[in-house]
């Protein structure tokens, strides 16, 4: 790993974001690219029809007036973006990494990635945006569209950091579980930490071969690998596996299902995200 990409904002997980990617960066000594990004402002050419009543000289001089506003609210966005990232480049220096680099972009966060990612090993991102409804534990509106767009790993830090000393990865059989396996044992960022192998659901001969290959590989990687199935529902046994292991962080694979399929049902992803209070790593 050599170059990630951590995405802030002005929320309370922007210094989590950050001490993650510090994290990361010494773990795999890697460089970190900070990226904030503005929404598009719709500032329009057509005029608005505030009201018949008005007069054309004073319909005029009030969108004028709009617009001016508009002009100085997006430079006091830019500034604030400005702050924003020269705070956190200054938390990573702070904590030893070596080469923190920032981007401010007006625009969409999925654009933004599309246009970054391909440089990147891994994208850190905040479970939760300015937007989000803390007291109804809504994720960020950003945090779905990036995981499902990027094809890089996606890091999701949790509200405060954690040292990592012990991971579990959640193990479905499928291919975005085999490739966060084949990852973890290539690289370095897990290097000498134990880790917990759960499958959750009936045990099956397939599903314990699979389970197994997951394990060798982990172990030949020199790993301390832990390995079970358990029956029961995923959102339930990962966050009790969680809680009563002391797990500091889960991998796992990230929307094996077709859009439509979750918003019928539901997505695991999203649920293990909401409940767990640990940082996500997530592979599709």
């Amino acid at each position: 790993m050599t170059h990630l990409i951590a995405l802030i904002d002005g929320s309370v997980y922007a210094q989590s974001v950050c001490d993650h990617a510090s994290w990361v960066a010494k773990q795999t000594n890697a460089s970190v690219e900070l990226i904030h990004v503005m929404g598009r402002r719709g500032v329009g050419t057509e005029p608005v029809d505030l009201s018949g009543n008005l007069q054309l000289g004073g319909r005029t001089a009030l969108l004028k007036e709009l617009v001016d506003l508009d002009e100085k609210a997006a430079k006091v966005e830019m500034a604030r973006g400005r702050v924003l990232l020269e705070e956190a480049k200054h938390r990573l220096e702070e904590s030893g990494v070596a080469t923190v680099t920032t981007k401010l972009r007006h625009g969409d966060i999925v654009e933004a990635i599309q246009e970054f990612e391909k440089n990147a090993d891994l994208i850190l991102v905040g479970k939760r945006g300015e937007a989000a409804d803390f007291a109804k534990l809504h994720l960020g509106s950003n945090l779905e569209r990036v995981v499902r767009s990027a094809s890089k790993p996606v890091f999701v830090s949790s509200r405060a950091f954690k040292p990592v000393q012990k991971f579990l990865i959640a193990f479905d059989g499928g291919a975005s579980a085999m490739k966060a396996v084949n990852h973890i044992a290539k690289g370095h960022l897990f290097k000498g930490l134990p880790c917990s192998l759960l499958s959750v659901g009936s045990e099956t001969a397939s599903l314990r071969d699979r389970l197994d290959e997951a394990a060798a590989t982990l172990r030949k990687a020199g790993y301390e690998v832990d390995s079970m199935i358990v029956p029961g529902e995923p959102e339930t046994v990962i966050v009790e596996k969680i809680e009563s292991d002391g797990i500091d962080l889960l991998v796992m694979g990230a929307y094996g299902h077709s859009r439509i399929r979750n918003l019928i049902i539901g997505s695991t992803t999203t649920e293990m995200v909401r409940s767990c209070h640990v940082p996500v790593m997530m592979f599709r």
